[in-house]
């Protein structure tokens, strides 16, 4: 079955047709930041409108959190500016003739990493972080996607540590910004770049990175001990990095230490885990109507 697979982040919107776990074809555009939900949506649907009737579902993840009721709220409005409890589901039913499946973008693209390889891989309980911008993530646990009572299940980044939420002291924004502090205005790429080219201060703050992620990793083992940690977004796939938060660890015993690998689906994580949640609800809803 084909589905219609709608991501929207903070920075762009990219909408996919995907059957069976594969990409057929795939469009994006910019978030406009100074608009709303209705302009996101608006911008999917057009960007869509060319592959209409070629779909039978719909999925839309999105950055925030959103509820069992299908409300989308920010949790980190710098990322992206969600009014409180905006109608997701309903302002989607009147944009496309589908039932539409919702979900968190972290939590997709762990389903997307998860359900396309478990089986050959012999998983049964996998976390997947991506680190880029922010700090997102998504937890399955005995082969089910888990998204808690409140749409918050993975949202890591958002752990408090020493008076702020994690993401804050270690991913692409606290990057950019100590880069600045130092006299170097960049991004996280910019930083890398230099740190690969041995400047001091671009490789202190890939130092503290690294070692930031080596403890958060370190703590969700200790607390969920899952088969394993799949690292994504452009820090958690950044050459080097992996390996370098493996080497922070080294200091850990065996069995205390997290098996970190890399994304595979890259970019596409999220619309690939959208659709397959689309085409189970709707499974489920043909199912409890026959």
């Amino acid at each position: 079955m084909t589905a219609l697979a709608i991501d929207i982040g903070g920075t762009k919107i990219l909408v996919a047709l995907v059957k069976d776990g594969h990409v057929q074809d795939w469009t994006r555009g910019p978030t406009d930041f100074s608009g709303g939900p209705a302009d996101w949506l608006d911008t999917a649907a057009h960007l869509a409108k060319p592959w209409q009737g070629q779909y039978r579902t719909l999925g839309i993840a999105v950055t925030g959190r959103v509820d069992r009721s299908g409300s989308w709220s920010a949790l980190n409005a710098g990322t992206l500016g969600i009014p409180p409890n905006t109608p997701l589901r309903d302002m989607a039913q009147d944009r496309f003739p589908h039932p539409v499946a919702l979900a968190n973008d972290a939590q997709a693209a762990a389903w997307g990493e998860y359900f396309g390889n478990a089986e050959a891989d012999r998983v049964r309980d996998m976390v997947f972080l991506t680190i880029s911008t922010g700090i997102g993530g998504g937890i399955v646990a005995n082969g089910r996607l888990r998204t808690g009572r409140s749409g918050l299940a993975g949202h890591f980044g958002q752990i408090w540590s020493d008076g702020q939420p994690f993401e804050a002291r270690a991913a692409g924004r606290w990057l950019a910004e100590e880069a600045d502090r130092t006299g170097h205005r960049t991004d996280a790429e910019g930083v890398f770049a230099a740190a690969e080219m041995g400047e001091d201060w671009a490789v202190a703050l890939r130092g503290q990175a690294v070692a930031r992620i080596a403890r958060l990793t370190a703590d969700i083992q200790m607390t969920l001990d899952p088969d394993r940690i799949v690292l994504g977004g452009g820090i958690g796939l950044a050459p080097g990095f992996l390996a370098a938060v493996e080497e922070a660890q080294r200091h850990l015993a065996r069995d205390l230490r997290p098996m970190l690998v890399a994304a595979r689906l890259g970019a596409f994580a999220g619309v690939v885990g959208i659709a397959d949640l689309a085409e189970r609800t709707n499974a489920l809803q043909t199912e409890t109507t026959s």
